[in-house]
């Protein structure tokens, strides 16, 4: 059976919505996938602030631009298919929206992009709200996409995806176990925003400066990174904690992106060196597939390579395309599998009470 489905993720990183058409394929249990198209939409700086400051919205505010997120989201699917000439070629629309309260210990996470106006706008049915019913079932609704890595992307040992923030993923014996380890993107950018730069290409920025012990310390103390998984960050434990921390150092834009950078790459490795110590794997030598904008960050994935060496890790850098827009494609891939009532999110790797079926269906095709 054959899909045609478009996939929307919009990354705490604030860097704009990536859209991906792509055509999922599945032959007896197994799937394979093609990106026949894909672009990110960049926000401008009016959105950009909007999507960063709803935490701090009333209620009416913060529908009213639930909605309007909604519709930017159907102004973006429409002028793709447009640009692409996708004209009656997509089935689905697959819509992660933007993560603004994700508080799992108290039953919420909230994502903005009104699923009713995208399918509206588009005429096109659309699966959104993917997080929630897990989150409902006591899990923490994230990482959202290890399922999906298993069932695209075999082969590796370990999944790590560097975007707003880095979480990893990993596969032992039958099961899949994943968490989030640390804010990553969201702080690096902040950081170099303060420098004049929307991000710190490559790294550069960070590979000048020099890594002032006294930070690296204290952002090493946070009480997260001592939590047993399964565990999950908000983006306000990045620019609400962090980025003050480093911010009252009173340092160069250079020595806080490269101790914020040694301290993303630290928490990598910790990470994966407590998971094969903990699971009991015991093989010659593993495989990390990493993905997302900081594999783009020449820097920091040198340092991953060098300290994930000493556990024989092996760091496996992807073509580009699925680099930037493996989230895009599995949601598109999420979408379809709540399209068929079959699940999309693993209570072993959220520690919900059971396996799910995520995602709100709306019917944007007449009858």
């Amino acid at each position: 059976m054959i899909y045609r489905t478009i996939g929307l993720m919009s990354g705490s990183s604030l860097d704009g919505l990536d859209i991906a058409f792509t055509e999922l394929e599945e032959n007896r249990g197994k799937w394979s996938y093609q990106i026949k198209s894909a672009t990110c939409v960049n926000y401008d700086d009016g959105l950009k602030q909007k999507l960063a400051d709803a935490k701090n919205l009333d209620a009416y505010h913060y529908c009213l631009l639930h909605a309007a997120f909604g519709k930017f989201l159907a102004d973006s699917v429409n002028r793709f298919i447009d640009e692409n000439n996708l004209y009656h070629q997509v089935q689905l629309v697959a819509s992660h929206g933007h993560t603004v309260f994700h508080e799992p210990q108290s039953g919420v996470t909230t994502q903005l992009g009104c699923g009713a106006t995208l399918a509206a706008l588009t005429g096109i049915n659309v699966v959104s709200d993917l997080r929630n019913i897990d989150v409902a079932l006591g899990g923490q609704g994230a990482p959202i996409v290890p399922l999906g890595e298993k069932l695209l992307f075999p082969g590796f040992d370990f999944y790590l995806n560097i975007g707003g923030i880095a979480n990893i993923s990993f596969h032992h014996d039958e099961d899949f176990f994943a968490f989030d380890i640390c804010a990553a993107n969201r702080v690096l950018n902040m950081l170099a925003v303060d420098a004049g730069k929307d991000y710190d290409e490559d790294g550069n920025m960070a590979a000048a400066g020099k890594v002032v012990p006294e930070l690296l310390e204290q952002l090493n103390q946070q009480e997260y990174y001592i939590l047993p998984s399964p565990k999950s960050l908000s983006n306000n434990f990045g620019t609400e904690i962090l980025y003050p921390l480093i911010q009252s150092f009173n340092i160069n834009n250079n020595d806080a992106l490269s101790t914020y950078t040694e301290h993303i790459a630290q928490h990598v490795f910790h990470a994966v060196k407590k998971i094969i110590e903990q699971q009991g794997m015991n093989q010659n030598g593993y495989k990390i597939l990493i993905t997302g904008g900081g594999a783009l960050n020449s820097f920091l994935v040198n340092l991953l390579r060098e300290k994930l060496s000493a556990a024989e890790v092996e760091v496996v850098i992807p073509e580009q395309n699925i680099i930037m827009y493996k989230e895009a494609l599995i949601m598109a891939l999420l979408g379809v599998l709540r399209w068929r009532e079959e699940n999309t999110v693993l209570a072993s790797v959220t520690g919900a009470s059971r396996n799910s079926i995520g995602g709100a269906v709306w019917i944007g095709q007449e009858a």
